[in-house]
């Protein structure tokens, strides 16, 4: 089986088929402009960084952040350039290539990326844990005959390799006692690829996060497992802020304030889904009313919790190893580092830097 090491060393701006400017029924059509935003707080005019930062279409706090325009009210003298990738794998490539400064990405491409070989071309931090997954990233099976993964045996898998779906899908077949590499086909697919390949009989299944995965429900697929149940089974998968260390280091003011915004962001999920699903609907080009379910399959965090030691302050360096552990026995990275090498990629100082 093609392992998790598949990067994309020359990354370039990713194009998704998703359109980025549909309408909803917010009656807006793209993003709001930097100049039409407002910073919720005093703007920082000091900070004249340029930072380009990977997102992905994955209905949380960050593409809150892009729709509003936060960074660029909050920092007016900073040039922030937002970066399309499709799955976390391809932005550690973009880092590999020197393209990107921060981006989202999944905890499985991130100890990836912290572990050999990868750890050799980038030097990452997670700084932000974006959500907590849970049944926002799903194994749905075309069949609807198929109602478990043992279903699923002979069939041809679709997900993202060098993600956290692939992590999870791994994890549960091996589990179930179905070797991935002889009882199923899995293949390697980028999420805005899957409908087609579903229509056109070509998988039978995909372990895939939203939106995607609410098109293959509502196009008649059914939900076999969750990344909630690899949860419960002691295997969490997080979708994670990261940073070239470097970087961080040298522009700290500038992550201040993107921890500021990521926050703001997770409250208004929290406090005011409605209109944070407006500013979601607009970036993945769907209807706000769409945008509300797929908030349940998430949990999100914020700054004070995050900085504790349930995640950034402590457990998630251990989260990281655990990975670790499994991805070295499927071949995804050459070695296991300790939990202290781990930790040494996890900074929780910007999330503790958020005040009340």
């Amino acid at each position: 089986m093609p392992h998790f090491r598949t990067l994309a060393a020359a990354a370039t701006t990713a194009c998704l088929a998703i359109s980025l400017t549909g309408c909803v029924e917010s009656g807006r059509s793209s993003s709001a402009a930097p100049e039409e935003s407002a910073c919720p707080w005093t703007p920082d005019e000091s900070i004249d960084t340029t930072a380009r930062i990977a997102w992905q279409a994955i209905p949380n706090g960050d593409v809150v952040v892009k729709d509003q325009g936060l960074l660029e009210a909050c920092m007016p003298n900073a040039t922030i350039t937002w970066v399309q990738a499709a799955s976390g794998g391809e932005v550690v490539g973009y880092y590999g290539a020197g393209e990107v400064d921060l981006g989202l990405m999944g905890s499985s491409p991130a100890t990836i990326a912290s572990s050999e070989p990868t750890n050799a071309d980038v030097d990452l931090d997670v700084v932000w844990i974006h959500d907590v997954i849970g049944d926002a990233e799903s194994l749905i099976a075309k069949d609807p005959s198929v109602t478990d993964l043992a279903g699923l045996r002979g069939a041809t898998i679709a997900v993202p390799f060098s993600s956290t779906a692939h992590y999870s899908l791994l994890q549960a077949l091996i589990e179930e006692g179905l070797d991935p590499d002889k009882d199923v086909k899995v293949i390697n697919l980028d999420p805005e690829k899957m409908a087609g390949a579903w229509q056109g009989d070509q998988i039978d299944a995909a372990w895939v996060w939203d939106p995607t995965q609410s098109q293959l429900i509502e196009d008649g697929g059914t939900r076999i497992l969750s990344s909630a149940d690899t949860a419960e089974a002691g295997r969490p998968t997080f979708d994670v802020g990261t940073v070239d260390a470097a970087f961080a280091e040298d522009n700290a003011a500038f992550m201040d304030q993107w921890a500021k915004a990521q926050d703001y962001a997770v409250a208004m999920i929290q406090d005011d889904p409605e209109k944070a699903a407006e500013s979601v609907a607009v970036v993945l080009g769907i209807d706000p009313e769409d945008v509300l379910p797929q908030f349940d399959g998430l949990t999100f965090l914020d700054a004070a919790t995050q900085a504790g030691p349930d995640y950034l302050g402590g457990k998630l360096a251990d989260d990281l190893h655990t990975t670790a552990s499994f991805l070295l026995e499927q071949g995804g990275i050459d070695a296991v580092g300790s939990t202290e090498d781990y930790a040494s990629h996890v900074d929780a100082r910007p999330a503790g830097s958020v005040g009340p």
